[in-house]
């Protein structure tokens, strides 16, 4: 009998993109938030409060965002307010927890008259791909080669009945799209020098010599732009967005190249 392990989530690591290690998918959440708006942060901040020093999850030029998950965390942010009264303190955190906490002005709750916000992520042992590609201007990477990359998406919207997109159907879309980038190899337009009916002829001088490739055009996907992960992550994005359904107003693509190291983006949707 073939039993399904349980993954808990301290099997996942969680790294923003200043290489910090995170605690918690939460935590990441928040940096990813705060990247995208082009807000600079510490983690672990150490803040020195009644003589002792104690660490706060973030600290921005706009103030301090606490991360509740337990009691100590509680009684620290409570500390802070009692002996920081100047300070601009947010907490964020699971109800359990954030409840107990009295100052709600400083807590994210949800507006249950309004649309609200939501988002949702997906990973699936279906969203792999095969692909080779080159970077000409990276001498290590600069030969062809391959990898195997796995892809989770994250999905920011209004909801609509508490609901931002059936998860099934967000699976059938993202992996019609990911379908697209399955065992192609991706260049940069730049070095396509010239092709035919069937073929592109591509042509480079890079750090390990001259490549003058002709390569079928139905397993070939030029890029604006050089084939890093990052760009991929884009592409991604660009073929997916006009997909989903209006009330999804921003999209998020990781790509993962191996292990513990990949590509995040996020892109708002732009519609007419």
């Amino acid at each position: 009998m073939t039993t399904t392990p349980t993954v808990l989530d301290s099997d996942f690591r969680y790294i923003d993109k200043l290489g910090n290690l995170l605690k918690s998918r939460t935590e990441l959440s928040i940096a990813q938030m705060l990247s995208f708006l082009g807000q600079d942060y510490d983690y672990d901040y150490e803040l020195e409060v009644n003589g002792k020093k104690i660490k706060v999850d973030f600290k921005t030029e706009k103030g301090l965002i606490e991360v509740i998950d337990n009691e100590e965390d509680i009684e620290k942010y409570r500390e802070i307010k009692e002996s920081k009264p100047d300070f601009k303190v947010m907490a964020i955190g699971h109800p359990k927890y954030a409840a107990q906490i009295k100052e709600l002005q400083d807590i994210v709750f949800y507006d249950q008259k309004h649309p609200q916000t939501g988002s949702i992520f997906m990973e699936d042992q279906s969203f792999t791909f095969d692909y080779a590609h080159i970077l000409p201007l990276v001498e290590k990477c600069s030969i062809l080669h391959g990898h195997t990359s796995s892809v989770m998406v994250e999905l920011v919207g209004q909801m609509k009945n508490n609901l931002l997109i059936d998860f099934g159907e967000a699976k059938k879309i993202i992996k019609e799209v990911i379908g697209v980038f399955d065992h192609k190899f991706f260049i940069n337009r730049k070095y396509m020098n010239k092709e035919d009916d069937s073929h592109y002829h591509i042509s480079f001088d890079g750090p390990k010599g001259v490549f003058d490739l002709q390569v079928p055009k139905n397993t070939t996907y030029l890029l604006e732009g050089e084939a890093t992960v990052e760009n991929l992550s884009t592409e991604i994005i660009k073929i997916l967005a006009p997909k989903l359904p209006p009330n999804v107003e921003a999209v998020g693509v990781y790509i993962y190249e191996g292990y513990n190291k990949g590509s995040h983006i996020i892109s708002n949707i732009a519609r007419k």
